[in-house]
């Protein structure tokens, strides 16, 4: 702790090196702005010459820096802390000038006395200020490329705004407080405060004059009380009527009273905010831009100089209101203002109605909304909430709107079963978040269901060595896979021994018999096949359509490099549906050059054999069509779009139409079953990641009415369609219309099917292939995985170390501070894993460790959750149970269970009748 308190004060003093130089320069003679240059640097006295020299590393010397400063905050502590001398702290407090009180000085701890020396000779609070002035950019010298970037939201380019939304560039690089100046504010969040805690609620302290009032008061209100007890009581009716009046008042005033009370208890948001332009002003009228605002829409439904108190119409995402109050933060404490001029922060009210989280304030409406703001930590642990009472379920519904509201890193939704569900970043994030919902906004008691933790669902490349690290491809494989059947006939119990000499992988054996089990179960034999090599071939049921669907496991690299990449994806994919609507959308040249970056690292991060030309022939990205999955594309002869078709440097307006009449009927119907698949995997209904999927064969036929509908099934298209002539073969019918416009009805009929069975029946063939050839690679669960940084001293390393690894979790590195005894371990746990993690490890190393836990990234768990034993030394190892705890089967069936899906266990086994004493029954 003496290191980390020295490192502390030399914080301190290294902000406030003006304070040192103006001290020693009164004191050596020399001018103060020499010492403030020289004594941050390669400087050193020279006591005999008295002149700062040059030189003081190569000639062994202490630098200035150490002579003057640090050694004197060294010795002030060797006299206060280690040695304790009380007649060298009275001559520093008298060199000083430092009066400390009596009560610190007496104080049995050193360190308290210590920290009252150097809050009066270094206060912190000037030092802070002082850099806040000297160092931070004035709000003048904004750039001009900073500006455009605010202004320009999402793919935008700045020079594609309307001409009146690029003259506020000017605004903002003047920062002008004139009158004329439009004003320009940003709100990056909402502060919940308590009503009583704003200024004009707050008790005031009363002048003389306050309480001679108050006591005239008082007096004329027992005059009048003893005057009302003299009166005389003789008639009752008159004295029930005064009482009953007396009564209805009391209740009034305790209604009253109430709604005072209520109204205190009550939360009110202010909006912390920045303002670039113009005067902010108490009950001044503003537009409100919601994100998703456009100036060019918003200034063509507008007149031209309209201003918010006028009457307008309304435009999509925006709104007028009223500025209530101006405060100006000061900590806890707000101070009210009349008003506020451009380049300051302040805290406005009366905009909880109209701002969620953060918004863009203009007295304009050619202003644009600005680029919001990026939250570090994600959200990643859910909770489903209900309240305790089902009659106070509006109160939870407003609560969470207010939490939501409040919090900019939580989050609030609510599920298609209807629950009410709470995102936030970790456990203690989670315990805040309930805490304020029960105290703060809601006030009613709450029922907070078990953590619910996100999985990924992935494949892999089949592994090479089995359970017990022996070669698989120089060994027998007996594979002996049991399935509890029913009583009925048609689920026989599925006993099967596979022996392979070699090159037979376990995970493919677990496909075919998943297959044939499918089989066993009554599934059609003639719509599925699965072959040796993975590929999955799926018919629908009407026999229109086949898909041959194959997954592959991606790259590492790739699967990061999607995931974090998934703003740009949905950008493009953006872009790509307005070329296909035939629309133009310029977008701006970091969002182009971005794009292009990223299809050039996919290029040279897939490489080999299987991945040629991968990336020129991706279909999509899912799930939600910008998630780490891809489609690629493996047929022969269709040449659909190119997925990066923006990025052509030729001319696009005459080869958007070509290209749209390039893509395949049912096209929309492939890649929506592609979406589904990758929402949803097989092993737990979780979202897939890292797995491509490749479409090597789809057929669709022609869609001609078939033989199978009957006589008066075709009789009543038989106005509209014209003559049905039997057909001799099982063909299609031929079909010969009277009238051209009847013919033309009957191709618009048959087109119009690909939103009908054929269509639904390829989404749902194209999600069940996917789930098929997923299930026909080795399969395995991601964990979402927290970065713990644990600082911590030597002397419990090894409790630290057992926690970690307790909670399945990796140590990564761990280093020395210089100049310290404490540890930083650097480790990933996963977040199922964390509840309670940080105080297990406090109780442990008695308080001496604190983790900080930050969500880092998804990792796949190495065990297969699907493996039993297949060869002899497995079933020598594991038995032929293999009952041993499998982490990610746990994970699975937790998953499964809370969704409410099949679980396959075992409740009780070998179970035997319990024999008693007395009686043998």
């Amino acid at each position: 702790m003496v290191p980390l308190l020295l490192l502390m004060l030399w914080r301190e003093s290294a902000h406030s090196i003006q304070h040192f130089a103006l001290m020693y320069s009164e004191r050596m003679g020399i001018n103060p702005e020499v010492l403030l240059k020289t004594l941050w640097g390669d400087f050193y006295l020279n006591a005999k010459a008295k002149k700062i020299m040059k030189g003081a590393q190569v000639k062994g010397k202490k630098p200035l820096f150490v002579q003057l400063v640090l050694d004197n905050i060294w010795s002030l502590y060797n006299a206060v802390v280690t040695h304790r001398d009380k007649e060298k702290v009275e001559k520093v407090l008298a060199s000083l000038g430092v009066k400390v009180m009596a009560r610190d000085s007496r104080h049995s701890d050193p360190k308290v006395l210590l920290s009252a020396i150097c809050s009066q000779w270094l206060p912190v609070s000037q030092a802070v200020l002082s850099m806040v002035c000297n160092k931070l950019p004035s709000p003048l010298h904004i750039a001009a490329e900073r500006v455009e970037k605010l202004m320009s939201v999402g793919v935008r380019r700045f020079d594609t705004l309307p001409e009146r939304t690029q003259e506020l560039k000017n605004a903002f690089l003047q920062c002008s407080s004139n009158e004329n100046a439009p004003v320009i504010v940003f709100v990056s969040k909402m502060v919940a405060v308590e009503t009583k805690a704003l200024p004009h609620n707050k008790k005031r302290p009363l002048t003389q004059a306050k309480i001679s009032q108050c006591r005239e008061l008082a007096r004329q209100r027992h005059a009048e009380r003893m005057a009302a007890e003299q009166q005389n009581h003789s008639v009752n009716a008159l004295v029930d009527i005064q009482s009953g009046g007396l009564c209805k008042g009391d209740e009034i005033a305790t209604e009253g009273l109430k709604e005072s009370k209520a109204e205190e208890q009550r939360e009110t948001f202010i909006a912390f905010a920045r303002v670039y332009s113009g005067v902010v002003k108490k009950g001044q009228r503003i537009f409100i831009l919601g994100p998703k605002y456009d100036p060019a829409q918003g200034l063509s439904m507008l007149p031209e100089h309209c201003s918010p108190s006028d009457s307008l119409p309304e435009v999509p995402h925006l709104s007028c209101c009223s500025i209530e109050n101006i405060y100006l933060l000061m900590g806890r404490e707000l101070e009210e203002l009349e008003e506020v001029p451009s380049g300051n922060v302040l805290g406005i009210r009366g905009l909880e109605d109209f701002i969620l989280k953060s918004a863009t304030i203009s007295t304009t409406p050619a202003c644009p909304p600005f680029t919001p703001l990026n939250i570090e930590a994600s959200p990643i642990v859910r909770v489903a909430i209900e309240p305790k009472h089902p009659g106070e379920m509006s109160k939870l519904v407003r609560g969470m709107r207010l939490l939501n509201q409040a919090d900019p890193c939580a989050e609030v939704l609510i599920q298609e079963t209807g629950e009410h569900v709470l995102i936030t970043a970790g456990e203690v994030h989670l315990q805040r978040c309930l805490d304020d919902l029960k105290d703060r906004f809601a006030k009613i008691e709450i029922s907070a269901s078990k953590p619910i933790i996100p999985f990924r669902e992935t494949v892999v490349r089949p592994p090479k060595v089995d359970m017990v690290n022996e070669d698989l491809g120089k060994q027998q494989k007996v594979a002996v896979i049991h399935q509890d059947g029913f009583d009925l006939p048609c689920y026989p119990r599925l006993v099967i021994r596979v022996v392979a000499d070699c090159l037979n992988r376990r995970d493919h054996i677990h496909a075919e018999v998943q297959v044939k089990d499918e089989v066993s179960h009554g599934r059609a034999t003639e719509t599925l096949h699965v072959d040796s090599s993975g590929l999955v071939t799926l018919t629908t049921p009407n026999k229109l359509a086949t898909v041959s669907v194959r997954a592959i496991p991606l790259p590492q690299e790739v699967t990061c490099l999607l995931e974090n990449s998934s703003a740009l994806i949905r950008t493009l994919e953006q872009v790509n549906m307005t070329l296909r609507e035939g629309r133009n959308l310029d977008i701006s040249v970091k969002t182009l050059e971005a794009i292009t970056d990223l299809k050039a690292q996919l290029e040279s991060k897939l490489q080999g054999r299987k991945w040629r030309d991968a990336v020129e022939h991706i279909w999509a990205f899912g799930p939600r069509r910008c998630g780490p999955n891809i489609l690629l594309n493996k047929l022969e002869g269709y040449q659909r779009p190119s997925f990066w078709q923006y990025l052509c440097q030729e001319d696009k307006s005459g080869k958007d139409g070509a290209q749209a009449k390039n893509i395949r009927e049912f096209d929309n119907s492939i890649v929506s079953g592609f979406q589904l698949a990758t929402l949803s995997g097989p092993m737990c209904e979780e979202p897939l990641m890292g797995v491509c999927f490749c479409i090597e064969r789809w057929d669709v036929q022609s869609l001609n009415w078939k033989h199978e509908n009957t006589f008066e099934e075709m009789a009543t298209f038989q106005e509209v369609l014209g003559t049905i002539k039997a057909p001799e073969s099982t063909d299609a019918l031929e079909v010969t219309s009277t009238h051209p416009g009847q013919a033309k009805r009957y191709q618009e009929i048959t087109s119009a099917d690909c939103y009908g069975h054929v269509s639904g029946q390829l989404i749902a063939a194209m999600k069940e292939a996917c789930r098929h050839a997923f299930q026909a690679q080795p399969q395995r669960l991601m964990a979402a995985m927290y970065t713990c940084e644990i600082m911590t001293t030597a002397d419990v390393l090894g409790k630290v170390y057992g926690v970690v690894g307790k909670r399945e979790g990796r140590i990564l590195h761990e280093e020395m501070k210089e100049g310290t005894e404490i540890f930083i371990i650097k480790a990933v746990v996963p977040v199922a894993e964390s509840f309670g993690f940080a105080d297990e490890i406090r109780k442990k190393t008695s308080g001496r460790a604190s983790p900080q836990m930050v969500f880092s990234h998804w990792e796949v768990i190495s065990s297969d959750p699907y493996w039993v034993p297949t060869t002899e030394e497995e079933y020598l190892h594991f038995g032929e149970k293999a009952d041993s705890s499998n982490q990610a089967l746990k994970y699975m069936n937790d998953v499964r269970r809370r969704k409410g899906l099949y679980v396959e266990e075992k409740i009780v086994e070998h179970a035997e009748k319990q024999r008693t004493l007395s009686k043998n029954k």
